[in-house]
This record gives structure tokens, sequence and C-alpha cells, in this order.
């Protein structure tokens, strides 16, 4: 009888494949940041993610989300109480005043580049209960990414994001995790934005990581709208959320997703 092989609970990519990883992330990152400068009041999310798609193609990729587990949309464009996976709609109109989480992923020949940012809409000054949320997401993301260093675990990415999140007094989604990202859209390993009895893998050089928390206002429990995808808080409080792609090398992660001059 033949012995089953052990499935892989991480992806060591080729030099040959990062290369064409961090084509696609960069490309992932102009059309977030487009995007970000773009987005105003008055759009709808079906606006927003048309403009996405002719970005997108601009870079000479394609969504790597359109169809992906049957998913509708171009990109991931959730507002307000929608955690992730919000779909582009005709009567969701942008006001003055929302969150914005913008999640893009690109696909340029095989490759994949993933992230995400959130945005206050309106510009002036943020009220303070959002602008301890969107910090506190963004700082956590920073310490999950300096976590990711050769030798250090898995879960030690877990435990810096969780750490961050708790000193800004955010809760942590925790149905939702970061994961391995390069070929596929999600590759081994998951990368949960708390800390698990499970270590994890050891971090080694080639490994790709997409490290992406997701955190609230109010409690940590979400449900899923009825359309099968637009995931919300379950007390309707605001939520964050921020990806990057991270290399890990031999010395400090390399992220992906920073968008070069």
């Amino acid at each position: 009888m033949k012995k089953k092989r052990k499935k892989k609970d991480f992806i060591i990519h080729s030099d040959s494949a990062i290369c064409g990883i961090r084509i696609a992330a960069q490309a992932a990152a102009t059309v977030k940041n487009q995007l970000a400068e773009i987005v105003r009041p008055g759009m709808s999310t079906k606006e927003i993610d048309n403009l996405a798609s002719a970005l997108i193609s601009s870079t000479g990729g394609r969504s790597a989300f359109l169809g992906y587990r049957g998913f509708p949309g171009q990109i991931c464009i959730s507002v307000n109480d929608e955690v992730v996976h919000g779909i582009g709609s005709d009567t969701k109109i942008i006001k003055h005043g929302d969150l914005l989480s913008l999640d893009i992923g690109v696909n340029i020949n095989g490759y994949i580049g993933d992230n995400a940012i959130s945005v206050f809409i309106g510009g002036g000054e943020q009220p303070e209960e959002i602008e301890r949320l969107m910090s506190g997401t963004k700082v956590s993301l920073e310490a999950g990414i300096n976590a990711a260093l050769p030798g250090n675990r898995i879960r030690d990415i877990s435990k810096a994001v969780e750490k961050t999140a708790k000193r800004f007094n955010l809760s942590i989604v925790q149905e939702y995790v970061g994961h391995g990202c390069g070929v596929e859209l999600h590759e081994p390993p998951e990368i949960p934005n708390y800390k698990t009895l499970k270590p994890g893998p050891v971090l080694r050089p080639g490994m790709v990581l997409a490290i992406e928390p997701m955190l609230n206002l109010g409690k940590r429990n979400v449900i899923t709208d009825k359309d099968g995808w637009t995931v919300r808080t379950k007390d309707g409080r605001l939520s964050a959320h921020f990806e990057h792609m991270v290399l890990v090398t031999e010395k400090y992660p390399e992220i992906l997703t920073w968008q070069k001059t």
C-alpha cells in the first residue's frame, strides 16, 4: 500500500517564483494605493469595483478574487461594520465619515499579490474611536511583520498582533486569518491574529506570508450576510483591515506590497 504523502504545512518559494510574486505584489500595491486616493463620497461600491477592474487590467494582471470559490467581485469592498468579503453594489453609496476597507488581489502570469487597506472617507479629522481603530490595526500589522524573522514560528507573529491589538483595546476577529500566498491565493500556513496552542511551522527564508489583522471596536463576534459572502460584526461596531505580503529572508522581513517609488 502506497504511503500517503504528508500535507505540507508551509511552502518555500524558488528564486524564480519570488521574482514573479514580487511583480504581482507590486501590482496589487499600486492598485490599492490608487483606489485609496480615488474613492470619495457619492461613489457606489460597484463603481469602485469596476474601477478596480480597470486598474488591475492596467497592470497586465487580472483579479485574483473574481470567481475564487465563486466570489462575484473584482475586489472585496467592506464598509463600516463589514469586516471582509464585501461585494460591490450599485445601491451601496459611500458617504462622508464612512470607514472603507479595500482588499485587492492581483494575478500576473500565475503569481499572486494580495493586500488590504482601510480608508476614512471624506477627509478631515477622524473621530477618536476611528483613529484608535485605524492606528491600532496598522500598528498590529507592523508588529506581526516585525516578528516574521527566520527561526521564529507562526505563533510569534500571532502573539505580536494580539499583544498590540489588546494595547489599543481592540478585539480580534478569529474566524478569518492570514495565510501563505504566492502561486495560489491561499497557501499554507494559516496565520491567526491571536496566539494559539499550536506553534505553527518555523519561519524559513523563501516563505511568503500574507499578514492581515482584522480588528473591531466592539466584540470579536461576526456574522455572514444572506449573500453568503459579506462578513460583518455582530454588534454593528466598526471594523478595520490592513494586510501586507511579506517575504521571510535570511535577515529581516521584506514587505513585498510596500509601494516602491
